[in-house]
């Protein structure tokens, strides 16, 4: 029963925190465009400024002699 009386409070403010973390994030604004970055990543970005190398007007690596 002791253990209750200690128990009981802490698991009430642990709740209490972390409602009270909730409600923090949600009015700064982390929850604003929650599938934004999931569906970025799909979005092709600009074409380089420059062409890889490698590609097929590369000639390859020197001949040796």
């Amino acid at each position: 029963m002791n253990q209750m009386l200690v128990l009981l409070p802490l698991a009430l403010v642990l709740g209490l925190v972390g409602l009270a973390a909730f409600f923090w994030a949600l009015r700064s604004g982390q929850f604003d465009d929650p599938d934004g970055d999931a569906l970025r990543i799909l979005i092709d970005d600009e074409k380089p400024d420059t062409p890889p190398r490698g590609g097929p007007t590369d000639a390859g690596p020197p001949a040796r002699s």
